[in-house]
């Protein structure tokens, strides 16, 4: 095969054709990551909103897998970003490197098998069973039938399977009626439906391609699982990198309820002696009286009775699992319906069994910073009846990452916002790196022909765990900036003269603040609240008070509210978290984005608490590095949400005056782009009149 041209010629040629313009930190990004891959150290890349990041990686990697012959992982963490990469993005890059690659690069995208219609269930008389409280709700009843009639019409049109072209979408209870997990699956060979699978023809499309697009879910499964569901692969690209910690703990939290193990159970009916299912729902119900006289919150231990009352559902459930199919056989044996209604109840019953497994070994360690599991009890109310889940979750998945993932592949991280507090330690820490050393925080060794390793310190910083092998483990890092010059395009504003946040919703004095700015910016206002309620009781009270309209998220889908928001100018849209993270509205109908207040995890987060104790057990500061650090990167993308083009202008308002007066605001800040800062609400509101004056011109 003749030599491919280097990176830089490769991206010169893509952005030409692409109609873009060369922006220096995108080839200094795609610089770093073509040397990352030429010397498998692993690279964090902080890349402002406008970089051109996503051409800044797939150039690189095209250009490694076409010349070697080895598949590339992109992982994201949304549909939207997704659908960019797929839809538009490699298409035109693939036909604009055709030429200088010697052939056109082939991509596919590869989600979880549950992400497709299953052929076989949409054929077949295998309902789920609906939820407890849905028992006797004739309007969700109702409502399910729709929309599975819905898609049974959409399949017979559809070429992919996938979840995320059903339009408008479906609840997750109706989704789960077409379709399967791996584990319920009966695989190619016995489905009937086999050869025409959409989930299959995924995987084989991923097999042939030069790079694979999968979401941080689908690569904490393939981490996880030991079983390999992506394609052989020696470079994985992790955007949206900010959120993977987020993504593979949910991942690898389990869950179980009565609600659980009924609905389990009732998949065994007919399938099993019912002397055997009686067992189960016995130990079903001697959970449900255990958690009923149990308070919500965190389990230091097992409580009173925990332990007898786990053993006997653990061993229920076996003797179920036993009875559906001897352990280690193949599949199931019998017709493909029937033996599709086994291999369900096997999946469902063996996740009982696992769960009560887990949640029996949890306390095994004395130490409880040394556990892998956080154990807690939530107590969640639907329709007036209290539902009691035991939810499990690792207390860190910094050692799976670094064994699973960064001791497998070449691993790229990037996203927008990587630094917490001026470092990239911060969130390395949560994915199982190890610190950098000093004077080589924020750099890159590009230029360097041998980069030195930077070996693990057994203490870590922050009091991150360390490796078990205290091995080498290399990484660079980079901040390659963004076109935005955050100092004349934006205004940061802390209301400094405004009473700290309390816990009885927005004072007066809150709701009178965001009133004066939304009526300075003529509407135009993006309201980011810590809270749902906090964001209705704002919408609700400033409607009556304002001249210009008022969303707030949850009246219609999150898309069509921002598509209404981005289309007139006098409106404004309040919400919480996805919002702070979802919404791309360049132009003149944003240019006010309004945070109430620091979004610090929830006090009585069980998770979140139980990881600033281990922190603090090792002599770290479990503050900083869990409740600042999570608070740190949702600010910095909160306030991302204003400049989204180089012509945007306006103000980021914080009404938090902790922003500025507690010991760690500067800390906070230092994770902020470097916008201009004002404490003074006559500055910000005479700024925000001439944006509209301006903008109304």
């Amino acid at each position: 095969m003749p030599e491919l041209p280097p990176v830089p010629t490769l991206l010169a040629t893509a952005v030409e054709a692409l109609g873009g313009t060369a922006r220096t930190g995108q080839q200094t990004m795609s610089a770093a990551v073509a040397h990352s891959i030429d010397t498998r150290e692993h690279l964090a890349v902080q890349a402002g909103t406008g970089t051109g990041k996503s051409l800044a990686y797939l150039v690189p990697s095209l250009r490694h897998a076409v010349e070697s012959g080895r598949t590339v992982v992109v992982s994201t963490a949304t549909i939207a970003l997704q659908r960019q990469l797929v839809d538009r993005d490699l298409p035109r890059l693939a036909q604009a490197l055709e030429k200088p690659l010697g052939r056109r690069a082939r991509f596919a995208i590869l989600k979880g098998r549950n992400n497709y219609v299953c052929l076989h269930k949409i054929n077949s008389a295998i309902p789920d069973e609906p939820p407890e409280n849905e028992l006797f709700d004739a309007f969700a009843i109702s409502r399910l039938g729709r929309e599975v009639q819905r898609l049974n019409e959409w399949v017979s049109d559809t070429e992919t399977g996938d979840r995320d072209e059903v339009v408008p979408g479906v609840t997750d209870r109706a989704w789960r009626q077409v379709s399967v997990s791996a584990r319920e699956c009966l695989g190619k060979s016995r489905c009937p439906f086999g050869t025409d699978c959409f989930a299959e023809r995924a995987r084989a499309e991923s097999g042939q391609a030069d790079l694979v697009v999968t979401n941080h879910a689908l690569l904490a499964i393939d981490a996880i699982s030991g079983i390999q569901v992506l394609p052989e692969h020696d470079v994985v690209v992790i955007d949206e990198a900010h959120e993977l910690v987020d993504r593979v703990t949910g991942v690898a939290t389990a869950e179980l309820s009565t609600g659980t193990i009924t609905a389990a159970a009732k998949r065994c009916t007919k399938l099993v002696d019912e002397r055997e299912l009686d067992r189960l729902e016995n130990a079903a119900e001697a959970w449900h009286q255990l958690l009923e006289e149990l308070p919500a919150g965190r389990w230091d231990e097992l409580p009173d009775g925990g332990a007898q009352v786990l053993a006997l559902l653990r061993d229920a459930a076996w003797t179920v699992r036993t009875a559906l199919a001897p352990p280690g056989s193949s599949a199931p044996q019998g017709e493909p319906e029937e033996a599709a209604a086994r291999n369900m109840a096997v999946a469902a019953v063996e996740e009982v069994h696992d769960t009560a497994v887990r949640a029996l070994t949890a306390f095994e360690e004395p130490d409880p910073a040394a556990r892998h599991d956080v154990l807690w009890l939530a107590v969640d109310e639907v329709r007036g009846i209290a539902r009691r889940t035991l939810h499990m979750a690792p207390l860190s998945v910094g050692g799976l990452l670094r064994s699973r993932l960064f001791g497998a592949a070449t691993v790229i991280l990037t996203s927008a916002t990587l630094q917490v507090g001026g470092s990239f330690d911060g969130l390395a820490a949560t994915w199982g790196l190890p610190p950098q050393l000093p004077g080589r925080d924020g750099t890159s060794d590009i230029d360097r022909p041998e980069p030195s390793a930077r070996r693990v310190d057994p203490a870590l910083a922050n009091g991150a765990e360390a490796p078990a092998d205290n091995s080498v483990m290399r990484w660079n890092s980079l901040d390659v900036g963004s076109p935005f010059d955050h100092a004349k395009s934006g205004i940061l504003y802390v209301a400094r003269h405004l009473p700290a946040p309390g816990r009885d919703g927005l004072a007066p004095a809150y709701l009178d603040e965001i009133e004066r700015l939304i009526e300075s910016a003529g509407g135009r206002t993006l309201g980011l609240f810590s809270s749902m309620r906090a964001a209705k009781a704002a919408a609700e009270i400033l409607r009556e008070r304002l001249d210009t309209p008022v969303l707030c998220q949850g009246e219609d889908s999150t898309g069509a509210l921002v598509r209404r928001f981005a289309e007139d100018p006098a409106t404004s849209l309040f919400g919480t978290l996805s919002l702070w993270q979802g919404v791309d509205v360049p132009g003149p109908s944003l240019s006010l984005v309004i945070l109430d207040r620091i979004p610090f995890p929830r006090p009585d987060d069980p998770l979140l608490v139980a990881r600033q104790q281990a922190v603090q057990s090792r002599g770290g500061n479990g503050f900083l590095t869990i409740a600042a650090n999570h608070a740190a990167l949702l600010l910095a993308q909160g306030t991302g949400r204003l400049l989204r083009s180089v012509n945007d202008r306006g103000v980021v308002a914080i009404l938090d005056p902790r922003l500025v007066t507690a010991r760690y605001g500067g800390y906070l800040r230092a994770s902020l782009p470097p916008y201009w800062e004002t404490s003074d609400p006559q500055v910000v509101t005479k700024a925000l009149r001439r944006l509209t004056a301006a903008a109304e011109n």
